[in-house]
């Protein structure tokens, strides 16, 4: 019979697995393409899996809670049976990392998956109809929290399930004798390390570093706590969580991979401030969005790719892969102060309406821990507004495996010496100064900093009478 086998797909750039939160199809089960068969978590993104091919459920090969490296079969679904069968109404689909290609195959005699879970996990996961994540398990279990106390615990995740901030909150609440956990807020409470599990071994790409307290990866016991001793007395020990170890672990190896140069311009955006003041209120009632400047930063910067399209490419080897489609990765801070890259795919295509709806629409999806996981995928080049925090210039690194990152700082009113045929003046004009860094593997000083120089310019002769 013809075997395809579904995987867990990739979710992002630095996230290497996935928890498995329900399985919404068993073993004999019959599906349709695209309808939803499990649902699975990070610590960026919750989101469902489609099935990739019609056919009958006839293998499923890791159990609720159970953490998965990206690019692991954790099904089997055989093509050949009948399609013709009565399902549930069709899921909207949602878009996964496409493999390869299908493995079609004769049907072999496959062993079973065997799992294991400590003792006090499986007490959670069988007890009440509550759903606790492996994380919220081990939280619980450091932190010496009942099942009775876990169960009273308000959940604020999907369907009411008690997330990593709930717990958190709970504990601060109980280690200062309050016997009700007050409203989830950003905490920043140690986050355990999940102990590793026996799994089968999962392919894992060329940019993929195995990540310390992941399934599939070289774990480590977890460490007995630390005294504050050791660093003196007035101090406060706060491990990372590890959506932080995540993006530090991607950061230290884009530093390592790339050799980095930041070349740095100012701009006169004047034209730009005034046009935005000027149309800004009927462009929201026009269109139902508010125009920020981040569309017409990223306007600017496709017309500029296009002149230099070795900015918009990446490094295999001693390959430079010129990518043609232009997907602009927009830098985004979430309210834990974390960070996730969102992607605007085809950006040469759309014009600023365009632009603004997609920038809205992912910056909000983000805040609001909404985006799918194509959303962060397949970015060619990226932009990030270290203006919004007051800063006037960054100097970024480099989102592998792209070869550039723009940052733009904030606009201040400064006075300016400006030339005209009577002669110089001063004025006060709205400036901004920009960062571009750039892997001087493939790309040159003379490259970028000609590239930035062109976004500058781009800005500077934003034209006031144009409309969108």
């Amino acid at each position: 019979m013809a075997i395809v086998e579904l995987v867990m797909p990739k979710m992002g750039e630095s996230i290497m697995e996935a928890t498995i939160l329900r399985w919404h199809k068993k073993p004999g089960d019959h599906v349709k393409t695209d309808e939803t068969v499990l649902e699975i978590a990070t610590d960026k993104v919750d989101s469902e899996v489609p099935s990739i091919a019609d056919g009958e459920i006839t293998e499923i090969l890791y159990a609720e809670n159970d953490v998965v490296p990206v690019g692991t079969v954790i099904a089997r679904i055989n093509t050949a049976v009948d399609a013709g069968f009565a399902t549930a109404a069709p899921v909207a689909p949602v878009a996964v990392q496409e493999t390869p290609a299908a493995v079609v195959r004769e049907e072999a005699p496959v062993p079973q998956h065997e799992t294991t879970s400590a003792p006090y996990e499986a007490q959670f996961v069988t007890s009440g109809a509550r759903f606790y994540s492996p994380l919220v398990l081990t939280i619980a279990q450091q932190e010496g929290i009942s099942f009775a106390e876990l169960e009273k615990i308000p959940g604020t995740g999907n369907e009411g399930r008690v997330t990593k901030k709930d717990i958190l909150v709970f504990v601060e609440a109980k280690n200062k004798g309050l016997t009700t956990a007050p409203a989830p807020q950003r905490t920043e409470a140690p986050a355990p390390v999940e102990q590793p599990v026996s799994r089968p071994a999962a392919a894992v790409t060329p940019a993929a570093v195995p990540v310390s307290n992941g399934v599939g990866s070289h774990s480590q016991p977890a460490a007995a706590p630390v005294s504050t001793a050791s660093y003196g007395n007035n101090v406060e020990i706060i491990e990372m969580d590890r959506m932080r170890k995540l993006i530090a672990e991607h950061m230290v190896r884009s530093k390592h991979t790339s050799p980095h140069v930041t070349s740095f311009a100012e701009a006169d955006v004047t034209n730009m401030v005034k046009w935005r003041d000027q149309v800004k209120g009927a462009f929201e009632k026009r269109e139902g969005e508010k125009i920020t400047f981040t569309p017409l930063f990223i306007e600017a910067m496709v017309k500029c790719i296009k002149k230099f399209p070795l900015l918009n490419s990446s490094l295999d080897g001693d390959k430079i892969i010129v990518k043609k489609d232009i997907n602009i990765g927009m830098a985004t801070a979430l309210p834990t102060g974390n960070l996730i890259v969102p992607v605007i795919r085809n950006a040469d295509m759309l014009n600023l309406v365009g632009l603004t709806r997609q920038v809205n629409q992912l910056a909000n999806a983000a805040r609001q821990n909404r985006l799918k996981p194509d959303d962060t995928q397949n970015g060619t080049i990226t932009l990030t507004n270290v203006g919004t925090f007051g800063s006037l210039a960054g100097t970024p690194i480099i989102n592998q495996p792209q070869v550039a990152i723009l940052a733009v700082g904030a606009i201040k009113k400064r006075p300016v010496v400006i030339e005209s045929p009577y002669g110089d003046t001063i004025a006060i004009r709205h400036m901004m100064y920009l960062s571009l860094s750039y892997d001087h593997r493939i790309v040159d000083g003379a490259m970028g900093s000609t590239f930035l120089s062109a976004v500058a310019q781009e800005l500077e002769n934003f034209d006031v009478n144009r409309g969108y």
